[in-house]
């Protein structure tokens, strides 16, 4: 894995008044308690504030000797405490929360003040309210912060969008604070008023699909004979070489973990009912709204959907029937090879389809988000931090690509391991285990490798029961057959 240990913080400005603080976080629940705390052992003087006084007071209590921290029980001492330009970094529940601390901060705020949202909010939200702070004469920045309370404590990866004034007098701040990466910090401008938290969208429909495909792959594991303990040894092995990732690493912690009251593995007495935060459907919305496919990325956040029916299953599986019993997996050495090629395989895809997604939603809004930038802060700190993601930042430093399966490494990878992943999905079809992220990763590369897809027919279909026309391939224009009358094509251009 990367190296996640943090940048040496930069001199703190020599025209700050002395006791006053660089930088304040509201919002004292774990994430926003973390990032304050992280922010005081990097050096920086960290003003503090909560809307319940006790929470405030508690992390001063408790970590007041980690560095220096200016608590306040108003919000009006709060921003007073701060240093101008100020800064603010809103640490609250994403939506209507997030908005009224911003109303409530706006009246105390002067002209070229910074707010920070640093939670998970809504790309078209960030676009909203930095348009409204930027008329009122203030920075809004949407950063997107990404490893849990730890990464938040120890060295998140961060994505923030703004204006790049903001970022002049933010960013160094960021940075200080951020993963370390082969000596760089997991933290860059990404563009203008919501590119950071879209890009930080995107990094977590990414890891919804990661993380459908790595249980998929346990799941084949565990219908070919594999027991928990075994599984994790695997897992432990794959981490080793191209699938070193924190999810794989993860993974081989919770499969050997055995259950206390039970003795049994703690995979097996955990509800096989998975939630969901909505970042992941989000990500699904916004590249149905932009036309992107991202089907195996949208399979992923299905799959925590099905689970999470249980009368849906319950009635389904005393109704439904499958295969015959006694279906044959591969031996276990030959299941566990395929498996892995299916696992990075389907990985890749997913990748690519989420920076067609960002690259898509840049020249949409005009936000410029350099690929390989996004791939190099995702190398450390995140929940999708993953030795790949320094093969990706590589190729696209190289070339402009216009997805990442055209990389030549990446073309190699997939040449080299697809006969495993079709052998997986075909395998997964007989026996009856559901692979839908595995079998919909291979949809997507067989689609865009295709000469010819199906959609000719679906246009011939929709010109005849809505005259909704067609293209041709060997001709300019639309055109419409007279599917009701002499059948003759006419132009739809004239």
């Amino acid at each position: 894995m990367t190296d996640q240990s943090q940048s040496t913080p930069p001199a703190e400005d020599q025209d700050l008044d002395a006791g006053n603080a660089v930088i304040g976080v509201v919002g004292m629940a774990v994430m926003g308690r973390n990032l304050a705390r992280n922010l005081a052992r990097r050096g920086h003087v960290v003003a503090l504030y909560n809307r319940t006084d006790e929470r405030t007071d508690e992390v001063v209590a408790e970590y007041g000797d980690e560095g220096t921290f200016l608590p306040s029980h108003e919000l009006e001492d709060f921003v007073a405490s701060l240093a101008r330009p100020r800064r603010v970094v809103v640490m609250v529940q994403a939506g209507p929360g997030t908005d009224a601390v911003i109303d409530e901060l706006v009246p105390l705020l002067d002209e070229g003040d910074i707010v920070v949202d640093g939670g998970n909010a809504r790309y078209q939200d960030t676009r909203r309210r930095e348009e409204s702070l930027r008329e009122a004469g203030l920075h809004f920045v949407g950063a997107g912060i990404s490893g849990g309370e730890v990464g938040a404590l120890e060295g998140p990866a961060i994505m923030p969008g703004g204006s790049p004034e903001a970022y002049d007098a933010l960013g160094p701040i960021l940075e200080s604070i951020a993963a370390v990466a082969d000596g760089e910090p997991c933290c860059a401008y990404l563009g203008p008023d919501g590119a950071g938290h879209f890009v930080k969208m995107v990094h977590n429909g990414i890891e919804y699909a990661d993380m459908q495909f790595i249980g998929e792959a346990y799941h084949l594991l565990r219908a070919g004979g594999l027991e928990p303990t075994e599984m994790a040894e695997v897992f432990r092995g794959w981490n080793e070489g191209d699938l070193d990732s924190y999810l794989i690493e993860v993974t081989a912690e919770v499969l050997d973990q055995v259950d206390d009251r039970t003795g049994e593995p703690l995979v097996d007495v955990i509800l096989d009912a998975a939630g969901q935060k909505g970042t992941g459907s989000w990500t699904v919305q916004a590249a149905l709204e932009l036309g992107v496919p991202v089907n195996a990325i949208a399979e992923a956040v299905f799959a925590r959907s099905v689970s999470s029916h249980p009368e849906l299953r319950a009635a389904a599986a005393q109704a439904l029937s499958g295969p015959a019993e006694g279906t044959d997996l591969p031996e276990r050495e030959t299941l566990v090879a395929q498996v892995r090629d299916a696992l990075w395989s389907a990985k890749v895809v997913a990748y690519a389809q989420g920076l067609h997604l960002i690259r898509v939603a840049s020249e949409t809004y005009d936000w410029d988000v350099d690929i390989e930038t996004v791939a190099r802060i995702w190398r450390a700190g995140c929940i999708i931090r993953a030795r790949l993601l320094e093969r990706i930042r590589s190729e696209y430093a190289d070339q402009d690509l216009v997805t990442l399966l055209e990389a030549p490494s990446v073309r190699e990878g997939l040449e080299a391991s697809q006969d495993g992943w079709r052998a997986v999905v075909g395998t997964a079809a007989r026996a009856g285990v559901p692979v839908p992220g595995f079998s919909a990763a291979l949809a997507y590369y067989d689609s865009l490798r295709a000469e010819r897809l199906p959609a000719a027919l679906v246009q011939g279909q929709r010109d005849y029961f809505g005259a909704h026309t067609y293209r041709r391939v060997d001709d300019e224009g639309a055109f419409h057959t007279d599917w009701s009358g002499d059948r003759s094509e006419a132009s739809a251009d004239r």
